[in-house]
């Protein structure tokens, strides 16, 4: 009698911690929901991006590099990109084969080969960039665009306020970006971004796929709380994907190597 007593609190004490256990999990959900249904508004932290070191060949070089984008030459490309030694960072996928022409390569971190255009959509918005800096382990190398600077503090503050991680923010690279009440350019204008961390919630953020993530309309929270949409490829992550540039033995700049973005 004492045994079957025993065993029969030991199964209701089983049942209530699983439905305490549930209902946990139940409310931690609710409220990850409620955080993102019920955006709020947030104080700001600025950004301040480097500006590419003042060398004129290196502007020649990429102005070369916007003209070939344009055009959408291979064969144009090749002759602008290391021919060995082409380095790929962040390659979690295996893309890069070491044995393979540095063209080659770039082709494949960047696909350019694919039908929608935008591997060399992405080469056009590298050859703009305004910002570049050295990487540290690749101090001869510059790459753009560079990460931004930023208080630290003042972020950790944002973090727990907004009980978020780095990855939910990212940066416009310029000033005055335009927020959209939806996901199209003729859309009204909600508020103008300047150079700050945004929080981002879907777009950019969640999109499946390489190729999507340069193509897809970043729905944010603006710092005065609203809920918005900028244009693809307008926001720039803490670890943004770059191309890197390297003189080579003649002292011209090339295209040396690629670092993939994500968090």
């Amino acid at each position: 009698m004492d045994r079957a007593r025993f065993a029969s609190t030991i199964v209701a004490w089983g049942v209530l911690l699983l439905a305490a256990a549930v209902e946990a999990r139940v409310t931690s959900l609710y409220a990850a929901t409620a955080t993102t249904a019920s955006p709020k508004p947030y104080q700001p932290v600025a950004v301040t991006i480097p500006a590419a070191p003042v060398d004129a060949s290196f502007t020649l070089f990429r102005a070369e590099l916007a003209a070939v984008a344009k055009r959408r030459v291979y064969d144009e490309l090749a002759r602008l990109v290391a021919a060995r030694g082409f380095f790929w960072e962040r390659d979690f996928g295996g893309g890069h084969d070491p044995r393979r022409a540095g063209i080659d390569n770039l082709a494949a971190a960047l696909r350019l080969e694919r039908g929608d255009g935008s591997g060399w959509a992405a080469l056009a918005g590298f050859a703009a960039e305004a910002s570049a800096a050295p990487i540290a382990a690749r101090p001869d190398v510059l790459c753009g665009p560079a990460r931004p600077q930023f208080d630290q503090a003042e972020f950790g503050i944002l973090l727990d306020r907004t009980r978020s991680d780095a990855a939910d923010w990212s940066y416009p690279p310029a000033d005055r970006l335009e927020v959209r009440a939806a996901a199209n350019a003729d859309a009204a204008a909600l508020e103008t971004l300047g150079l700050h961390f945004v929080r981002v919630i879907g777009g950019e953020r969640q999109a499946s796929g390489h190729d999507r993530a340069r193509t897809a309309w970043i729905e944010i929270v603006t710092p005065g709380g609203r809920t918005g949409f900028v244009p693809p490829g307008t926001l720039l992550s803490q670890a943004p994907e770059r191309l890197c540039y390297g003189k080579d033995v003649t002292g011209r700049w090339r295209i040396s190597g690629y670092v993939a973005g994500g968090d």
